[in-house]
């Protein structure tokens, strides 16, 4: 009988970016179409009040930033595509913003709807999500991409729609993916204890922080990821052994 990582486990939570998802696909598709679409979006939905909320907190950033000499394009109030500028410097040095994160979920949306945006998936992902479901384990994403981005990534795949197999999802507004308090607070909202959660990710600051938590954890080695280097952390290339 094959061990599997998940055996001890109840519940999987999944990184998407180099863990089921290629880097190269957030990088390079959805991150230039938000970029290259948030001015004429926020010239169409500038009074949505959902849009007014990102709005807000991206202004609150863009404050911080002039208060500590950052150097920022010019924002005026009454002009929203004045604001263009410093969202497309939040984007290119991918800020883990909750204000950014759900304005690009918006543009990302529409995207989606128009079929314009399909996301990627590694070839593995499908297979193992029916696996772990038939095996009764509890599926869900930790992602500093907004609730709205993370449903979007996975009912328009490119291998069709995956949200069946997930039963939840958790952005920044849960807490840093860097701070353990953060995974504390997910193990509380799921109900099961951390020692009963797997979590897979690519970065090894993440897997720091749920291992503090007592939660198991394995390093996402996938191609095109940042960083091969697992720093002592049990490594998989694929989830065929999860």
């Amino acid at each position: 009988m094959t061990t599997r990582y998940s055996d001890n486990t109840d519940v999987i939570l999944l990184d998407i970016e180099g863990t089921t998802t290629p880097v190269d696909y957030v990088f390079g598709v959805l991150f230039p179409f938000a970029r290259d679409h948030v001015a004429d979006f926020l010239t169409t939905h500038q009074q949505d009040a959902q849009v007014q909320t990102d709005l807000h907190l991206l202004r609150q950033e863009y404050e911080t930033d002039l208060a500590q000499g950052l150097l920022v394009s010019d924002w005026h109030l009454t002009e929203v595509k004045t604001a263009v500028p410093y969202i497309h410097h939040l984007i290119a040095i991918d800020r883990k913003s909750t204000g950014l994160k759900s304005l690009q979920g918006k543009i990302w949306d529409e995207g989606y709807r128009n079929g314009t945006l399909r996301s990627q998936m590694f070839t593995d992902v499908k297979s193992a999500f029916e696996r772990w479901t038939t095996a009764l384990k509890r599926l869900f994403i930790f992602s500093s991409g907004s609730v709205q981005a993370q449903q979007l990534l996975f009912r328009y795949s490119e291998v069709g729609d995956l949200t069946a197999f997930i039963s939840g999802y958790f952005d920044t507004q849960i807490g840093p993916k860097r701070e353990a308090q953060s995974y504390r607070k997910i193990a509380e909202a799921i109900g099961v204890a951390p020692e009963k959660i797997l979590f897979i990710s690519d970065v090894t600051a993440e897997l720091k922080a749920a291992q503090a938590t007592g939660m198991q954890t394995l390093f996402s080695i996938r191609p095109g990821n940042h960083s091969l280097e697992s720093e002592g952390f049990a490594a998989i290339v694929n989830f065929d052994s999860v």
